[in-house]
């Protein structure tokens, strides 16, 4: 009489095709915490457009679309829709401050040029 084994199933940790930093996370809570209603998370995109060809864009969300993919990171819910899924694999999202000015920094390594004012980009 033989006997199948099967392995145990293990539940692969995905990584999430895009990252928070803990600043950035900070700030979007920060800002969150002053719209009235409170948003149920941020969405985070990219649209067509800028000098480049497209840019990011970010707004807070009241709940998530069909299309969309929910990430959570430290229990801040980011929405993302399918098609900007595809242009932000491997993201880092960032929030600097410098002396000449403080905002989101996106570093995305599937970029291959951008335009002079940095906030549009050509893949």
């Amino acid at each position: 009489m033989s006997t199948a084994t099967v392995a145990p199933t293990q539940e692969v940790a995905k990584k999430s095709p895009l990252t928070l930093t803990a600043q950035a996370v900070a700030k979007v809570r920060e800002i969150m915490a002053t719209q009235d209603p409170l948003p149920a998370g941020l969405r985070i995109g990219v649209v067509g457009g800028g000098c480049s060809g497209f840019q990011y864009s970010m707004s807070f969300e009241n709940q998530s679309g069909m299309m969309d993919k929910v990430f959570s990171f430290e229990d801040l819910k980011v929405f993302v829709d399918a098609t900007s899924l595809m242009y932000l694999n491997g993201c880092i999202v960032d929030y600097v401050e410098t002396l000449e000015a403080a905002g989101f920094k996106f570093e995305n390594p599937q970029v291959k040029s951008t335009c002079g004012c940095g906030s549009s980009f050509s893949v």
